[in-house]
């Protein structure tokens, strides 16, 4: 039998740590296997499946705790327990990407910003944007007007609306991908400022700013898994994830945080105020890049 240049090496080929006095079958330095070969397609389905979504894996042990045990996952973490589970930001990441990727697939084609099938650029009036003073941009009878903002952007923002009707329709729809895929990024930016507030609001806790991020990521994850029963067309499981949201977090902040649940329902109601107004400002400044950009 033909001997590969990694059996035959005299040391690890991962950390170089020699094999004395005697061959094992795993580098007793790193914990890597000393006999290396190519591998064959089953065992890469092994590995990513076995690893990954067996039973046994670390995904569905994060998981249930996740869905089950409001901020349980957030205290495991805390307190070193980590090697069974997936990785806050890892775990994010997974679950923002497949919702963000089914909410484009189901809502991109919906995303108009109110403009009718049958437009006519040369009757009425249509606002894209529009911010109830006065300001905005749009077409009225078949002409271009932007009030209120600067030059450039008016300027560049023309070029885009100044076309014919079915012109102006693939536009919107293209914006409506575009506001869709900006917006995985955008929320991405919402994470270290709601974990500032966290380690604003609970400073007594003694907690670094890391840590109140671990929380926001596994909070954020779990909000994302809602957002998939909100793509559902059954109102109840529409209902259901709309009910889920505050009773979670509730229940995330007394596991993780403590204190009363007066004080937790403050917490809570003064940062459901502060988190709408921040996203509202986030998705105007999401719509207004997606028209430019």
């Amino acid at each position: 039998m033909n001997t590969t240049p990694a059996d035959a090496a005299a040391a690890c080929s991962n950390c170089g740590a020699p094999f004395e006095p005697e061959r094992r079958r795993f580098c007793p330095e790193c914990g890597q296997e000393t006999h290396i070969k190519p591998p064959t397609l089953g065992e890469f389905v092994q590995q990513f499946g076995g690893a990954y979504f067996s039973t046994e894996g670390a995904l569905w042990r994060t998981l249930k705790l996740l869905l089950f045990k409001p901020g349980e996952l957030t205290r495991q973490y805390l307190a070193g327990r980590r090697k069974h589970y997936v990785l806050p930001l890892r775990l994010y990441l997974t679950i923002s990407l497949i919702a963000l990727v089914l909410l484009r697939v189901t809502a991109a084609g919906n995303v108009n910003f109110g403009l009718p099938a049958d437009l006519d650029l040369r009757k009425g009036q249509y606002h894209i944007l529009s911010f109830g003073d006065g300001t905005g941009a749009g077409m009225k009878d078949g002409v271009y007007f932007c009030k209120g903002m600067p030059a450039w952007f008016c300027k560049r923002l023309e070029r885009r609306l100044d076309v014919d009707p079915k012109g102006l329709q693939r536009e919107a729809v293209a914006l409506g991908e575009r506001f869709l895929s900006n917006m995985g990024a955008a929320m991405f930016l919402m994470l270290p400022l709601f974990a500032a507030w966290l380690k604003l609001v609970y400073l007594s806790r003694g907690l670094r700013y890391t840590e109140h991020l671990v929380f926001a990521l596994h909070l954020h994850a779990f909000w994302f898994l809602l957002l998939l029963l909100l793509l559902s067309e059954q109102a109840w499981l529409s209902g259901l994830a709309t009910l889920a949201v505050p009773v979670y977090t509730f229940l995330a902040l007394r596991r993780v945080y403590g204190g009363g649940w007066f004080v937790r329902l403050l917490i809570m109601a003064l940062g459901a105020l502060l988190y709408t107004v921040s996203i509202s400002i986030l998705m105007v400044m999401v719509v207004i890049w997606s028209l430019l950009f």
